[in-house]
């Protein structure tokens, strides 16, 4: 985009119209967004979603078959489906472990306090991850985020969320495990999803 007409735009602002979640469920439901459509809801606004490379699945795969073992019958994973963070908000992260049930089961997707644990893989999507998404997991009280940043091959486990950030924010690296702070007893060998 034109950094002239950028500029413009920050100095005066065009009023947008932000999406709800029903706004959002509407537009698939009429058809003008499809199952092929990779886009998620963010602070109201539709937001492409990264494709997924093959190391991004093997990580993805990594993670969800450690945590399925994991977590046997005290909670559930869920690979890239929905959780609902308020009334503007619908992201699809990786996986997510939420309590058994959750909270509006089986009519809504798991809020943030059915979340026992959200994970983004992130590769070309670690800016995103990194910022936008964790200011917005953050503020939603989302207790425990793991991003898997396949850039460096650590994992970074943010905690203890308040306001519009983590207050404790670990990098943990190949050799270490990663312990789910909310499920006791239950662990992920960090080598295992970089392998």
């Amino acid at each position: 985009m034109d950094t002239d007409f950028v500029d413009i735009l920050v100095r005066h602002p065009v009023p947008r119209r932000r999406l709800t979640v029903a706004d959002y469920h509407r537009l698939g439901e009429v058809g003008i967004l499809g199952d092929g459509d990779r886009v998620e809801l963010l602070e109201g606004q539709l937001v492409e979603m990264s494709p997924i490379g093959p190391r991004h699945a093997l990580a993805v795969d990594a993670l969800m078959y450690a945590l399925v073992a994991s977590v046997a019958d005290s909670a559930t994973v869920r690979v890239q489906n929905p959780v609902t963070l308020d009334r503007g908000s619908e992201p699809q992260p990786d996986l997510v472990v939420v309590r058994r049930p959750w909270r509006g089961y089986p009519g809504a997707h798991p809020s943030a306090e059915d979340i026992l644990l959200l994970i983004e893989v992130a590769d070309s999507s670690l800016e995103t991850d990194q910022g936008a998404k964790r200011a917005m997991y953050a503020k939603a009280g989302i207790r425990e985020f793991w991003v898997v940043d396949l850039t460096r091959d650590v994992v970074l486990v943010h905690r203890n969320p308040t306001g519009l950030v983590y207050g404790s924010v670990t990098t943990v690296t190949m050799s270490r495990m990663l312990a789910v702070e909310g499920l006791p007893g239950v662990s992920v060998a960090v080598a295992t999803i970089f392998a």
